[in-house]
């Protein structure tokens, strides 16, 4: 391997993403198709890694694949005003607060089912009550 040239599986280690996973994101479009070797491997460069490493920290954040394509599209025109990103980031921020809270309903319900628990045996187990639409019969 030269200097220039990145094989699939450095590329992959260096960002921790599956090679699958590369491979997805250059038929989703995310990815660059890379330059072929004269043996038609694919051969990456530093441009690919960075590229990776964002697409990578941006499913981390939860991003989906459309707003990291249009995030990528706004990317490569350095010298535009940022706030087309702004949005798509106060957009991902909403829909994050409404999971959590979301997430602290769904808490708060569980809560509630395991403090009605007797901790008795579980033909009297409340929260077996609460997830059924009506009574369990055992034969």
């Amino acid at each position: 391997m030269t200097a220039n040239v990145i094989t699939i599986g450095y590329l992959a280690r260096e960002t921790g993403t599956k090679v699958e996973t590369v491979r997805f994101y250059e038929k989703a479009g995310l990815l660059p198709p890379p330059a072929r070797t004269d043996g038609n491997y694919r051969s990456y460069d530093l441009a690919h890694v960075e590229r990776l490493s964002f697409i990578r920290r941006s499913r981390d954040l939860g991003f989906s694949l459309d707003q990291i394509r249009t995030m990528l599209t706004l990317s490569d025109d350095k010298d535009q005003p940022c706030a087309s990103v702004d949005a798509i980031a106060k957009e991902h921020r909403e829909e994050v607060v409404r999971k959590i809270a979301d997430l602290a309903s769904l808490k708060a319900e569980l809560d509630r089912m395991i403090d009605r628990c007797g901790s008795g045996v579980v033909a009297d187990c409340r929260i077996i009550e609460s997830l059924s639409p009506r009574p369990l019969h055992r034969s």
